[in-house]
């Protein structure tokens, strides 16, 4: 099952699908993100943990836009401790081709990587790859 988040005119902004043949839940984010459509996501993502444990998470940013740097205090702070308590543990995350969405998300592995294994990759298959291996 997709699920699909939309911001207030409809458009969307993310998808989270747990695909069981390779244990992952894949989020492929959509956009320019604020610090409310970072938080509903994730907020989704830990609800579906909860409900189909699953440690992987393959992070897609490949129509990601923009910063989200706003962010990254709370996926640090309050997100990160809760997903490793449903039972995240690696994270393969496939950067922006925006300039400023790769400054994010390097502050953010910086910002987490010693709590969780997260890796950065330029392609979806590397990323598939690295994550099956894990």
């Amino acid at each position: 099952m997709i699920h699909s988040l939309r911001r207030g005119d409809g458009s969307i902004y993310l998808t989270l699908e747990y695909q069981p043949a390779d244990n992952w839940v894949h989020a492929h984010w959509y956009g320019r993100q604020t610090l409310s459509t970072v938080m509903d996501g994730g907020l989704t993502h830990l609800d579906m943990l909860r409900q189909q444990p699953c440690p992987k998470l393959l992070n897609d940013h490949r129509d990601l836009v923009g910063t989200f740097s706003e962010a990254n205090a709370w996926i640090q702070e309050v997100w990160t401790p809760l997903i490793i308590s449903a039972g995240l543990h690696s994270i393969g995350q496939v950067v922006s081709p925006d300039i400023f969405g790769q400054l994010s998300i390097e502050d953010l592995q910086h910002r987490i990587s010693d709590q969780l294994d997260i890796y950065l990759f330029d392609s979806l298959p590397t990323a598939q790859s690295w994550l099956r291996a894990q």
